[in-house]
């Protein structure tokens, strides 16, 4: 019951959008969205470690269940693969029965992935930790197109790109930490019994920290705050529920020429980063033999830099509301970025592939909370959860033809050529970034308002 007022502007709201829309909410921020914030955070963390557990250290899955390393990429290629044909379910599910029960879902499929992957802990057992992947791939269907949702749903005008950026973070820091822990947890030992209780280690751990967080969801998650937390939440709440539909809502989106351009240039720029963590490892193995320990940590180097970029964002955007200069920049800069990554990687010195793989993460995973609010920007009053949805289905599909096409030609050509490939792809999607027009339907409605 604790609330705090937001500092500004008066209470009652209308609108004369077909009619007089009564928002007469006192708009009010609650002390529970912290919380709210910080427990999603947490279980998409813990979810984005399962994505790439297998990959930081492929090398020695591929040994454990003497599969091919293709079969191991594919472990993470099916976070990207399940996503697309179940976002419209999900955002509609959203849609009608909000925040919570999507939070309840997602927290208990990461659970129960993690729980199923214990049973694999022998080397025959392989289709037991897909299935186990698969149900974590499911998962994530109930989490990527969530935080501007609860950034809109639970926070003021004056933080809510911050609150995103923090939403996006976990997430961000549950890769960092798939990058770091498996190789520690799981040495490259030759006894297939050793390997199994190192492995059975990391899976005991992961299960316990998804059971704890579904419980924390059951108790703390909450739908929505007693009042509004903006003046443009407000005008949106006020709307009647008759007036909301779906798939109007999708073909408005479709015919909205700034999004879709947006849309296509998110895909392209986080299709690239997909593809560089799960082909990380490969990577730098092949340049420096036996640095599985260090490849890991040139992961975590990526993440921890873009969670800085990232947060960075936020609070820029929050001050300046400069969606599309700060969107070139950053794109132009992760451009810059993946070009000197992909010309230092074989130089044969560590120390300058930590650099440049931190300089390109700051940048390339700095752009993912950027990507969400100029949506959310473009397309208001839309459901959050829809536009978010849509850029993600972009970029797991781009993440699936980029880590394929990237591995092949890695394979084939070296790593050079395949992060060529990357570079080409990120040129022509700042170039199209160029083009999209910074329309902030949002920024406006809490204008308006504001004045009225």
């Amino acid at each position: 019951g604790m609330v705090l007022q937001e500092p500004a502007g008066a209470p009652s709201l209308s609108t004369a959008a077909g009619g007089v829309a009564d928002a007469t909410a006192e708009v009010q921020l609650s002390r529970l969205r912290w919380a709210v914030l910080l427990l999603f955070s947490s279980y998409s963390l813990c979810n984005a470690f399962q994505w790439i557990q297998y990959g930081s250290i492929n090398n020695v899955f591929v040994r454990f269940y003497n599969v091919s390393a293709f079969a191991i990429d594919w472990l993470s290629m099916s976070y990207m693969l399940i996503y697309i044909p179940l976002l419209f379910p999900v955002a509609w599910l959203l849609d009608k029965r909000g925040l919570r029960l999507i939070a309840l879902a997602g927290s208990a499929l990461n659970a129960m992935g993690a729980w199923v992957k214990l049973g694999s802990l022998k080397p025959h057992l392989f289709p037991v930790t897909v299935l186990g992947q698969l149900i974590c791939a499911l998962a994530q269907v109930f989490i990527l197109g969530m935080p501007s949702r609860i950034a809109s749903v639970w926070f003021g005008s004056h933080e809510v790109s911050t609150a995103c950026s923090i939403a996006v973070f976990g997430n961000q820091l549950g890769i960092a930490a798939g990058f770091l822990v498996p190789p520690v947890l799981i040495p490259n030992v030759e006894d297939v019994e050793k390997l199994a209780y190192h492995i059975s280690i990391m899976f005991f751990m992961t299960a316990g920290v998804a059971s704890a967080l579904f419980i924390l969801v059951i108790i703390v998650f909450k739908e929505k705050p007693l009042n509004p937390p903006s003046r443009a939440q407000a005008l949106i709440q006020s709307r009647p529920t008759e007036e909301y539909s779906y798939m109007q809502s999708i073909l408005r989106l479709l015919h909205n020429a700034n999004f879709l351009l947006l849309m296509v240039t998110y895909g392209l720029n986080v299709g690239c980063f997909y593809a560089l963590s799960t082909l990380l490892s490969r990577m730098v193995i092949r340049h420096y033999p036996g640095e599985e320990v260090n490849a890991g940590r040139i992961g975590l180097t990526i993440v921890l830099s873009g969670m800085v970029g990232a947060l960075i964002s936020g609070i820029w955007l929050d001050k300046t509301k400069t969606y599309k200069q700060t969107t070139l920049v950053v794109y132009i800069m992760s451009l810059v970025g993946m070009i000197v990554y992909t010309f230092t990687l074989s130089l044969g010195h560590l120390w300058v592939v930590f650099v440049t793989a931190g300089s390109l993460g700051f940048f390339m995973t700095g752009y993912l909370p950027l990507g969400f609010e100029f949506a959310a920007e473009l397309t208001y009053p839309e459901s959050e959860g829809t536009s978010s949805g849509l850029l993600n289905v972009s970029a797991q599909i781009f993440g699936i033809a980029f880590t394929i096409g990237q591995g092949q030609i890695m394979d084939h050509f070296g790593t050079k050529a395949g992060n060529l490939l990357l570079c080409s792809f990120l040129f022509l999607g700042t170039v199209m970034t160029a083009f999209i027009k910074a329309d902030l339907r949002r920024l406006q409605a809490n204008l308006e308002n504001e004045q009225t």
